[in-house]
């Protein structure tokens, strides 16, 4: 449906997640721990030395399976490397729940749509962009 919104936050993480046909439990109990705990956000005299918690910030998970394309070879990537979606799926919503657990509810987590065509808006307030792996 066009024009409808699944998942909004204000200030906080953007996370675009991308699965692995061999990501586990504890890989994403870890990536969930990391997120939560990175402190990015600037204090009072513009140090990185907060978190989402000290900021009261959110989090928009938005699964994105294209952040396993491989364009190294020929001219259309290849996304053999991402879980299909019978994996991913159980895998993304691991992962946000595991968000919404560790948070103990404190930090809004919002999700887009597995697999759908999503517009995803992101106001860029800050020069922190991560990747995170494990």
């Amino acid at each position: 449906m066009e024009g409808r919104v699944t998942g909004k936050v204000g200030p906080g993480f953007l996370i675009l997640a991308g699965f692995a046909p061999t990501d586990t439990d504890a890989q994403l109990s870890w990536m969930a721990d990391k997120i939560l705990g990175l402190r990015v956000f600037g204090d009072a005299e513009g140090k990185m030395n907060r978190d989402l918690a000290d900021t009261g910030g959110g989090v928009l998970v938005v699964s994105q399976f294209t952040l396993y394309g491989d364009a190294s070879k020929g001219r259309r990537p290849s996304f053999i490397d991402a879980a299909p979606p019978d994996l991913a799926i159980p895998l993304y919503e691991k992962f946000v729940a595991l968000l919404k657990e560790k948070s103990g509810g404190t930090i809004p987590v919002e999700t887009g749509e597995f697999g759908a065509m999503m517009d995803v808006e992101l106001v860029n307030d800050g020069p922190v962009t991560l990747i995170l792996e494990r």
